[in-house]
């Protein structure tokens, strides 16, 4: 039996009754995950500093509740990027996922379409971008890592554009992804049938040759990283409009909005790059104050709870992305867990500005969240 008979057996077209609030994916998805997956999914990268930091940041603010405050006309609406949305909670690219249910993308795109969420379809995804954008609602947008051959890029971005994707979204930070020891101990291996099947009709890179003085790193997987040049020529190739995904420090998000750059995502890749690197909602108010209040910032980074959420808007993000969350609904009920999980992070989230006194996402920018020693 293949790994892909196994998940797709064992996904329900129901929501189990455990599922009691969104989180609760995560611990009912190692029921329908293969083991290996799971670590290689729920893991980043070293020995996880970085993606434990993410959670920890979460739990070191807390929300006050206010009184006497009328909510009863409230609404999660905004407008990003002139786009109008019912909620801000977007859909991160998240590559191969066929690693927890055999439809993969295609699924997490009906689900996308029934929640007025927008998808970030990923490069590496396991379905095409055509075949996701006929599963995706109107607003869609592609997740793009740069090629080693222009060539290629350039034909990623006309397939995306051709596609009707509304967006371009530029993965800055991950040249390198340090393995996760915990994939490492489960002896995880990609399986033959997750493949990144936008990339399967290229023809592959040169093979760059290493003279023996030279770094296997600097010389070798850098020699491809994007540069300051590389982001110039690309929002010269393309009319739709380009967002840069992977930012952490606040001089680098000023030089990608003076390049032009429609929008950011504050994100340290769900710790999946530098193991050790700040937790992305302790970098976000930096962030924020450097660009300015009316720049669209997108917030990346352990999301698991409606509360959660509310407190990457108060500290400066206009909407969030969901990552690993959506893998693990993913492999619980298919398109229903997606729409379910997203449908319950936003009754999460009106819940708590209702108890927040907040009625609107802008009411949520100008709440001052508690730290733990605030309240010791």
């Amino acid at each position: 039996m293949t790994d892909s008979t196994k998940i797709s057996s064992s996904s329900l077209n129901r929501i189990p009754a455990e599922i009691l609030c969104a989180q609760d994916y995560e611990t009912l998805a190692q029921r329908f995950i293969d083991p290996t997956h799971y670590a290689y999914i729920s893991g980043g990268s070293g020995k996880d500093l970085t993606l434990d930091a993410n959670r920890i940041a979460f739990a070191r603010r807390s929300i006050c509740p206010r009184l006497l405050r009328d909510v009863s006309k409230g609404s999660t609406a905004l407008t990003l990027a002139g786009q109008p949305l019912p909620h801000p909670i977007l859909l991160a690219p998240v590559a191969y996922q066929t690693l927890a249910h055999p439809l993969g993308e295609l699924e997490t795109a009906r689900a996308a379409a029934a929640l007025q969420s927008v998808m970030i379809s990923s490069t590496l995804a396991s379905n095409t971008l055509e075949d996701i954008a006929q599963q995706a609602g109107p607003q869609r947008w592609f997740q793009l890592y740069l090629q080693p051959q222009r060539k290629i890029t350039l034909d990623l971005l006309r397939r995306a554009e051709a596609a009707g994707y509304t967006a371009i979204v530029l993965t800055l930070d991950a040249s390198i992804q340090i393995p996760s020891q915990r994939a490492l101990r489960a002896q995880f291996c990609m399986p033959q049938h997750c493949v990144a099947a936008n990339l399967t009709g290229y023809e592959p890179a040169p093979t760059d040759t290493l003279s023996h003085n030279e770094s296997r790193i600097f010389q070798g997987v850098m020699r491809h990283a994007p540069t300051q040049n590389d982001i110039e020529w690309l929002l010269t190739q393309t009319h739709l409009p380009v967002w840069f995904k992977g930012v952490l420090h606040p001089e680098d998000a000023c030089l990608l909005q003076s390049l032009g750059a429609q929008g950011l995502v504050v994100s340290n890749h769900g710790g999946r790059t530098l193991d050790g690197a700040p937790a992305s909602l302790t970098m976000l108010p930096a962030i924020r104050q450097a660009v300015g209040c009316d720049y669209p910032l997108l917030f990346d980074g352990g999301i698991r709870s409606g509360a959660d959420i509310f407190k990457a808007i108060a500290l400066g993000a206009d909407a969030i992305l969901i990552g690993r969350l959506q893998l693990y609904a993913l492999s619980v009920a298919g398109a229903l867990g997606v729409a379910h999980m997203i449908r319950t992070l936003h009754e999460e989230l009106e819940a708590t500005m209702a108890l927040a006194g907040c009625a609107t996402l802008h009411d949520i920018r100008a709440t001052k969240l508690l730290r733990a020693d605030d309240i010791s």
